[in-house]
């Protein structure tokens, strides 16, 4: 079971319960059984055995479980060892896990204050 990171809970799908609809939560939202639709949410945890068919919107997203959809996340997509996301993410920062499955576009948007060094390799190295 994966830990909440915020300090808010503001919406759950227990492992033995099935939603359909969206949600909008200024919080964050774990689901542990089966979603059907849309989450705007802070943060969007999705447990082991939980599910979610639709797009989400959140600042950060931890998929334990299977996400069909695209996900939009401000700051982080944490895919863990026994998460599988498929469809397109769109984040600053992405994570899987060794075990972990991502099908699908990834597109990073760059941190303008990010600096980025940039290590030449091996046949530009030899040739200057």
């Amino acid at each position: 079971m994966f830990l909440r990171k915020s300090n808010r809970l503001e919406s759950m799908v227990g492992p033995h319960s099935e939603f359909k609809g969206d949600i909008a939560s200024q919080g964050t939202s774990r689901i542990d059984g089966t979603f059907i639709g849309n989450i705007r949410a802070d943060w969007v945890i999705l447990g082991e055995r939980g599910s979610i068919t639709g797009d989400i919107n959140a600042r950060c997203v931890v998929v334990g479980g299977i996400i069909k959809g695209n996900v939009r996340a401000e700051d982080l997509v944490e895919i863990k060892h026994t998460g599988k996301l498929l469809g397109d993410i769109y984040t600053k920062k992405l994570s899987v896990a060794e075990g972990g499955v991502f099908e699908g576009h990834s597109h990073i948007q760059k941190d303008e204050t990010t600096n980025i060094i940039d290590f030449p390799n091996k046949e530009t190295a030899s040739t200057t």
